[in-house]
């Protein structure tokens, strides 16, 4: 059986707030006891409300956010790293194979820079080749992959669209050669027509490389197009985790029924059924008791006030954290496009 890419195993990323002379030590647990993985040339999905913690998991994958518990470790076959205790070499190699594309492209690129330096910029810093003209030809074969031409390596970030500064940011990613990029809401920023093409422009990446992704973003209908799985998270907790097709056809968690009934059709005269969800995501620094989502739920009864539902097998590659999933059947016809796979 081949080993995953990335794999967590419980998980936990912890914040101090205040602690100061006035004010009492608040922790904060923005990912809480998460267990994941991501295979080898998988794109795989993560959804969920603002403040769900989407964005600090993604982080702490990279080795960009601490690790408070659990472990996270990492192999593609070359080398194996436990990312809670890697040494400055071992980070620094780690670096090389795993990148982040950022979810705004106006701010992600530095405005001195012509679009040549930016891409070149990692290859530099890593020491990844010896001479500018071995620098110039791997900047020159990753814009191509990204659709530059030599015309766009002199220019400025200002110069260009959304969509041509988001491809930008991707040949960045690209260029240090990373078996693993989190792409943190990359198309959020972009109007509908151009997400289509950067979501098709990192699918040919993806097929093409062997590169996993973490695709991170709050629009369902996008992670439908292009995801192989999807996790759901709420509250810094996985909810749901199962295969795309499989998660759209029949969502087992109350949450995610919902998240999915929202989608707008694609036919503006269908009938809805948005299944509305009552009051705010509550404070991470006070969750609920039991079960976090049972305060919005409407299924919800007394044991989801006092267990914490674990996150269960129901099926293959299906895990749901619910007390009653077996109970409720929310089976849907596809609300957008034929996920990824179909």
């Amino acid at each position: 059986m081949q080993k995953p890419l990335i794999e967590a195993k419980n998980l936990t990323v912890r914040y101090t707030i205040g602690g100061g002379l006035l004010t009492k030590a608040v922790f904060l647990n923005a990912v809480d006891d998460i267990s994941i993985s991501i295979d080898k040339g998988n794109f795989f999905g993560l959804v969920g409300e603002s403040g769900s913690g989407k964005t600090t998991l993604g982080r702490a994958l990279l080795r960009a956010a601490p690790i408070s518990d659990g472990t996270v470790t990492y192999d593609d076959g070359e080398v194996h790293y436990d990312l809670r205790n890697l040494s400055k070499p071992e980070l620094k190699e780690y670096r090389k194979r795993a990148q982040l594309i950022f979810q705004d492209p106006y701010a992600a690129l530095s405005p001195r820079m012509t679009v040549r330096d930016i891409i070149a910029e990692p290859l530099e810093v890593m020491g990844l080749t010896r001479t500018r003209d071995d620098t110039d030809a791997r900047v020159r074969e990753i814009a191509a992959k990204c659709r530059l031409n030599l015309e766009h390596l002199r220019r400025f970030p200002h110069a260009f669209s959304g969509g041509q500064r988001q491809r930008i940011s991707i040949a960045r990613a690209l260029v240090s050669g990373p078996r693993f990029i989190v792409a943190d809401e990359s198309v959020a920023a972009l109007d509908v027509s151009i997400q289509a093409d950067v979501l098709n422009l990192l699918k040919s990446i993806q097929q093409e490389m062997g590169i996993s992704f973490l695709f991170i973003s709050h629009d369902l209908s996008v992670v439908a197009h292009v995801c192989d799985h999807v996790a759901v998270m709420y509250l810094g907790q996985l909810v749901e985790t199962a295969p795309t097709r499989d998660l759209f056809a029949r969502p087992r968690h109350p949450y995610t029924s919902a998240l999915i009934s929202a989608i707008p059709p694609l036919d503006p005269d269908a009938p809805t059924n948005i299944e509305k969800l009552e009051g705010e995501i509550p404070s991470p620094t006070n969750p609920p008791s039991g079960c976090k989502f049972h305060t919005r739920c409407r299924f919800a009864r007394d044991l989801c006030k006092k267990d914490i539902p674990k996150l269960r097998a129901m099926g293959k590659e299906r895990f749901v954290a619910c007390h009653f999933a077996e109970e409720f059947d929310f089976s849907r016809k596809l609300a957008a496009s034929e996920p990824a796979g179909a």
